[in-house]
C-alpha cells in the first residue's frame, strides 16, 4: 500500500519522464510539486527502498516497472473520473481536475473496472488525454502542436499540453474544444502568432496558445 503523497510522487515522476525521456531531476520534481528539493530527496529515497523507482544522487530518478505500473493505474483512475464528472455530473472541463485528484486515490480496482464499463470504455478524457486500459496500454494518437502547422493547413484538436483552468476557460470563449476543426489562415513571422478559423469564426491566437494545443492533421 502507498500513501496519497507517495502516489502523487509516482504520478508526477511518470509525467516528467514522458516529457524529458531521461532521468528526472530532484529540482524538476520539487518545482512540479511546489516543495523543497530536500523533501523530494527524502521521498525518492523512501520510494527507492520500496523498489518503485531508481534514484542516483546527482543524476536523477526513473520509475521501475512496478512504479510505472502504479503510476499508470493512478492516471487511469484520474481520467476515468474526469469523464464521469463531465459526462454524468455535467461539470465543465475546467472544474474536474482537482476533484479527480482526490478520487484517483480510491483503492478499489473493481469499482474502477465497473466505472469504465459504465462509461462505455472511453479512450480519452475530456481534455483529449488517452485513458489506459486494464493492462496499462494507451491508445496512441498521431498529433503535433498547432504551432507547427503552416498557413493553409487544417487539423482536428485532439488535446493540449497543459490543461490549466484559465487556459481551458480561454478555449471555451473561443469555442475551441476536443474534435474542433482548426484551419491556419495566416502566420506572423515576427512573433509566430497566427490567425485561425474555428466553426466559421476567425481570430488571432498567440504563439503560447498555439504551442499548447495538439492537433491531428487531415
Amino acid at each position: 500500500m502507498f500513501t496519497l503523497a507517495e502516489e502523487n510522487y509516482l504520478k508526477t515522476i511518470y509525467h516528467l519522464q514522458q516529457n524529458v525521456g531521461v532521468e528526472v531531476s530532484t529540482n524538476a520534481i520539487a518545482e512540479k510539486l511546489e516543495t523543497k528539493a530536500s523533501s523530494v530527496t527524502d521521498m525518492v529515497q523512501k520510494l527507492a527502498d520500496k523498489q518503485v523507482l531508481s534514484y542516483v544522487k546527482y543524476k536523477g530518478t526513473t520509475l521501475t516497472e512496478k512504479g510505472n505500473e502504479i503510476a499508470v493505474n493512478i492516471i487511469r483512475k484520474h481520467r476515468l473520473w474526469e469523464v464521469f464528472l463531465v459526462e454524468k455530473l455535467h461539470y465543465s472541463w475546467d472544474e474536474v481536475h482537482e476533484i479527480a485528484e482526490q478520487l484517483e486515490h480510491i483503492k478499489s480496482e473493481s469499482l474502477i473496472d465497473r466505472l469504465e464499463e459504465f462509461l462505455g470504455f472511453p479512450k480519452v478524457d475530456p481534455h483529449g488525454d488517452p485513458i489506459p486500459d486494464q493492462n496499462g496500454q494507451f491508445k496512441k494518437v498521431e498529433k503535433q502542436l498547432l504551432s507547427q502547422l503552416a498557413k493553409g493547413q487544417k487539423g482536428i484538436c485532439v488535446g493540449m499540453k497543459e490543461s490549466e483552468r484559465n487556459f481551458l476557460r480561454y478555449l471555451d470563449k473561443r469555442s475551441i474544444a476536443i474534435e474542433a476543426e482548426i484551419t491556419v489562415i495566416s502566420k506572423e513571422d515576427f512573433d509566430d502568432s497566427m490567425q485561425i478559423e474555428v466553426n466559421g469564426n476567425r481570430f488571432f491566437i498567440s504563439k503560447k496558445i498555439a504551442e499548447n494545443l495538439y492537433v491531428k492533421i487531415f
